[in-house]
């Protein structure tokens, strides 16, 4: 591979003929042509990004992978969470095949966790799989959903219900993409970072009630301190458990919660996953303190590092009227429920674990408290 600055981290996700690395550093972007050529078959690509992301990057990214002697097309998506439909799906592989793409050929996810997640399942049905790279612009995109091979799109049933395992050949996160996000979205992405230190890390989750609010104020170091750590508990994870039929089923601490809120919100941008996330994980953590599996101390000490932050801890910050049984009726349709039981990942702050036979009665509580305020 080509040399690196000094400054950027290689992050290694083992996963046997499927191995990447992931390259975390400032300035990549330039250097895309020459990140992305030893891991492509062949010099020819095509950009997936979206109308937000293509006037910030979509130029530079051009530039370099054409410097670099790559033929490359792209494809603009409209931005959102609404993109990841059936409708969109199809709009985009039908464009992606237009542009005569073969099976050696690579796709790249320019955006976020939308891009990434679309064209990674973009990706593992053309011609029957194709390759693909992550270059994740957002920081939720940067620690969760760029790592580790989860690909799909949403339906009226819920998020992320149709879709495949397919790892990408490549993660390349510039670090400057953070310069140009909303602080909206970087808070919806540190609620990815948190998780990492609730779910087994409480040494990390002491580093973030420290130095959380540094991220959002676009300190570098913290950043990149905060995204190295995220994307190598990210890999550990996903080495152990690909698939998720065990560990790996614990980064979805506040998902239940949260992908509920999502879906009652209609995806149109009146929730933020990561918004959901963090007010899931709020819930996750009363909901373990009402079966005595950690203490309530743990709930208020998660909620005041939110508010330390300024970000969202109860459902009823969200700007939309919900009632506690429509969000159990989603919950059921979650991709977690197994022999009907909905499962949902409990624990204290730093032990997270999955659970199964929870009495609804009591989930309906948190939602109906989180709700109320």
């Amino acid at each position: 591979m080509t040399d690196l600055p000094a400054d950027t981290a290689t992050v290694h996700v083992p996963l046997g003929d499927r191995a990447y690395d992931i390259l975390i550093g400032d300035g990549l972007l330039a250097r895309l042509g020459e990140l992305v050529k030893p891991v492509i078959r062949r010099p020819r690509v095509a950009i997936v990004t979206d109308e937000t992301v293509a006037p910030l990057y979509l130029e530079a990214a051009t530039r370099s992978l054409t410097a670099a002697g790559i033929r490359t097309d792209h494809v603009i998506l409209p931005a959102g969470e609404a993109t990841k439909s059936w409708d969109r799906f199809g709009e985009l592989t039908g464009s992606l095949l237009a542009l005569g793409l073969e099976r050696k050929d690579t796709l790249i996810a320019l955006g976020g966790g939308v891009v990434g997640d679309i064209t990674g399942f973009a990706a593992a049905v053309l011609r029957r799989g194709m390759d693909f790279i992550q270059v994740p612009t957002t920081l939720l995109a940067q620690v969760d959903s760029s790592v580790g091979g989860k690909t799909g799109i949403n339906t009226a049933f819920g998020k992320n219900l149709i879709g495949a395992f397919h790892q990408p050949n490549r993660v390349i996160i510039d670090l400057a993409f953070l310069d140009t996000l909303p602080v909206r979205e970087l808070q919806a992405g540190y609620a990815e970072v948190v998780k990492y230190g609730l779910i087994d890390d409480p040494e990390f989750f002491e580093w973030l009630e420290e130095n959380g609010a540094r991220l959002r104020t676009g300190d570098r170091a913290a950043q990149a301190y905060a995204i190295r750590k995220s994307c190598e508990a990210k890999a550990r994870i996903v080495a152990e458990d690909e698939r998720e039929s065990g560990k790996r089923a614990l980064l979805n601490l506040g998902h239940t919660f949260g992908h509920a809120l999502e879906a009652e919100c209609g995806y149109d941008g009146t929730l933020l996953h990561g918004e959901g996330v963090a007010i899931g994980m709020a819930m996750a953590l009363d909901l373990s303190a009402r079966m005595g599996i950690a203490d309530k101390a743990d709930h208020d000490r998660y909620l005041a590092h939110l508010q330390g932050v300024n970000m969202m801890g109860r459902a009823a910050q969200i700007k939309k009227p919900m009632q506690a049984d429509v969000l159990v009726a989603h919950m059921a349709q979650d991709k977690k429920v197994d022999a009907g039981q909905i499962t949902f990942i409990l624990g204290p702050i730093g032990g997270a674990r999955t659970v199964r036979g929870v009495d609804l009665d009591l989930v309906r509580a948190v939602l109906h408290d989180s709700l109320a305020g």
